[in-house]
């Protein structure tokens, strides 16, 4: 048996800005509307909001573990109706529509899901506005508007079942059906936050904010020094200097080539007003929970190409780096002194406030009392997995051995001895750009984004980087030109081919990339074209373009569908090590990137969180991992 479930709901909590679970908890919570169906029946809708009541076979079936619940997103379904049945409901008892499609390669959207899928009945377009008009109205207030909401919620129950139907012929692995259910545990758990911590930084900010705008005013006689064409207008009138945008990049350039030291000072404290990054504390404390933690920061799938994780709320993936060698001084002067107090000694001791409360923003995320957490990063995994899986067999030896590979690179690259290359020397800085920056067929623009040009690298210079790196990498170079050219036979001929231990598998509308963990990459819609600039064949495929945020054709070749490949084993890695330490006992706070953040008692030896993190994949033999692990009483890099 199966009951596909939708609900509308209501809250004085942003949604977006907050998340499903501060947004459940408030007191002004309710569910108006309940659509479902169980298997094939015709979908029904209760009004709780009209007195209706849920029916006891539905309860009965929501709260059973062993009937399967359906919802597109089914986070929200199944954290909103365990608030409001006051039960925790067990994650293994639902499924996601919205996880299926993006393991298909599909949009995010249930609206865009139903659009490409061409079903029958299409999600009502109208609902958004519905769905804020009913956040702050009663059914009363228009009964014309509520029978469409109460419509619009039967339509999506009914869209979601369509699409449940469409797409379950696609099976997934089990093994990815546990990591979902790992992903949904770890969101629920949430991880606790120094709640005082984020109260005095944000006081701090402003403080220091108001002492850099009085500052800035008398030096400059701006009125909104965070207008740009402010900003930009003094520049020309007081300085002779027009630039197009006041971006940090061009600011830092600025401040680079200038000669005048007031100007210098002044873009300075510009940059110091600017830095966005302050504002995670603020979505720290709107996102925090009522047991003080933050729960839901990972969204499962959201880039489905490689099927990694993305952040939300505060956007755990792009925090800034601890860079000050002692943190435990800061956060003390911090949250222990009056915010004029901290703000002198933090002066005196960094000269900039901004950029320490950057620094510390990490470590706002701290265990619980009396636990401490276990920080596990995958060193240079990506590396690791390009040289695995193209046979790259001298980059193997490095990883097997030392591990130093921008210094085995630079030696391979440019001929030198690799006794020779210091961690400082311009050699090892090429082996490190290239490293980042080449791997995926990259040229000189991928090391231009790397800032190969800001280490005062000419274009003939990179150029030659290029060429080093590709003639030092045969088997990497080969690798991108035979996954080229499986992908183009795979759907010219709607064949199957293999690639070392890849598999490319055309079937129905979709080409499959079969990875060593047995997970399908998805390739919607795939074309074969001709680029008429190369007068060669070119495969497109159907995907979310990610400046248009429109699903539309997308060009792709080998370098690219190999940063695929390697992300997603890199994915898969990281997935079964999670899997492995939960079913250890383990209790994962956070993941970001290639790294687990594990809350533990004072007891845990690191050392065998690391056994864990290193032992071999036997479905990637041959693969040495090795991973760099640290224990704090808050959340560092």
């Amino acid at each position: 048996m199966i009951l596909s479930i939708d609900i509308e709901t209501k809250s004085s909590v942003d949604l977006t800005k907050c998340g499903v679970y501060p947004y459940s908890e408030d007191k002004n919570f309710k569910i108006l509307l309940i659509a479902y169906a169980f298997d094939d029946e015709k979908v029904s809708v209760i009004d709780l909001e009209n007195g209706e009541q849920l029916p006891s076979r539905v309860r009965e079936a929501i709260l059973n573990p062993e009937i399967i619940k359906y919802a597109f997103n089914a986070n929200f379904e199944r954290v909103c109706l365990s608030k409001y049945l006051n039960t925790y409901i067990e994650p293994k008892s639902f499924k996601c529509t919205q996880a299926m499609a993006l393991r298909l390669g599909l949009p995010h959207s249930l609206e865009n899901v139903s659009e490409v899928l061409k079903l029958d009945i299409k999600k009502d377009k109208e609902g958004k506005s519905l769905i804020k008009y009913f956040n702050n109205h009663n059914p009363s207030d228009d009964l014309v508007k509520w029978e469409q909401f109460k419509n619009y919620c039967k339509i999506d129950c009914i869209v979601e079942r369509d699409i449940r139907k469409k797409l379950e012929k696609y099976k997934t692995t089990l093994f990815e059906e546990e990591i979902y259910i790992i992903d949904q545990k770890i969101n629920d758990r949430g991880v606790n936050i120094d709640k005082k911590l984020i109260d005095k930084a944000i006081e701090l900010n402003l403080h220091s904010e108001k002492i850099l705008k009085e500052k800035l005013k008398t030096l400059t006689n701006i009125e909104n020094i965070k207008s740009p064409s402010q900003v930009k207008n003094y520049l020309v009138e007081k300085h002779n200097i027009k630039i197009d945008s006041i971006s940090k990049e061009n600011i830092e350039k600025l401040i680079k080539e200038t000669k005048d030291d007031d100007l210098k000072e002044i873009l300075i404290l510009r940059q110091m007003i600017s830095k966005t990054s302050i504002k995670k504390y603020e979505a720290m404390k709107r996102t925090i929970s009522n047991d003080n933690t933050i729960k839901g920061l990972f969204k499962y799938y959201k880039a489905n190409k490689t099927g990694r994780w993305s952040g939300r709320l505060v956007q755990v993936q792009n925090l800034p780096q601890t860079n000050l060698k002692n943190m435990d001084l800061p956060r003390n002067i911090l949250k222990e002194n009056s915010t004029s107090n901290s703000y002198e000694l933090l002066e005196i001791l960094y000269e900039n406030t901004q950029e320490v409360l950057s620094n510390l923003i990490r470590t706002a995320f701290i265990p619980a009392n009396n636990l401490k957490l276990i920080i596990s990063d995958f060193s240079a995994i990506e590396a690791r997995v390009l040289a695995y899986i193209s046979r790259e067999k001298w980059r193997i030896e490095v990883f097997n051995t030392h591990g130093k590979i921008y210094e085995a690179s630079a030696a391979k690259m440019f001929n030198a001895d690799i006794n020779t290359i210091s961690k400082d020397s311009k050699l090892r800085q090429s082996g490190k750009v290239a490293e980042l920056a080449l791997g995926y067929q990259g040229g000189i623009n991928a090391l231009i984004k790397m800032g190969a040009d800001k280490m005062g690298l000419s274009n003939f210079q990179m150029e030659s980087i290029v060429k080093s790196y590709r003639r030092a990498n045969i088997n990497v170079v080969n690798f991108w030109k035979s996954v080229e050219r499986a992908s183009i036979s795979c759907v010219k001929y709607k064949t199957n081919v293999k690639v070392n231990n890849l598999e490319f598998i055309y079937e129905d509308d979709y080409m499959f990339i079969v990875l060593p963990s047995n997970r399908r990459l998805a390739y919607f819609n795939p074309q074969i074209e001709i680029d008429k600039n190369f007068n060669k064949e070119v495969l497109t495929y159907k995907s979310i373009n990610q400046t248009t945020k429109k699903f539309e054709k997308t060009y792709t070749y080998g370098g690219k569908l190999t940063e695929n490949i390697v992300q997603a084993i890199s994915r898969d890695i990281l997935a079964l090590k999670m899997l492995d330490l939960e079913n250890n006992g383990y209790k994962i706070v956070m993941h970001v990137h290639d790294e687990v953040v594990l809350e533990v008692d004072e007891d845990v030896n690191i050392d065998k969180i690391n056994l864990i993190m290193e032992k071999d994949i036997d479905y990637l033999n041959g693969l040495k991992l090795k991973a760099d692990t640290q224990e704090s009483y808050y959340y560092k890099k």
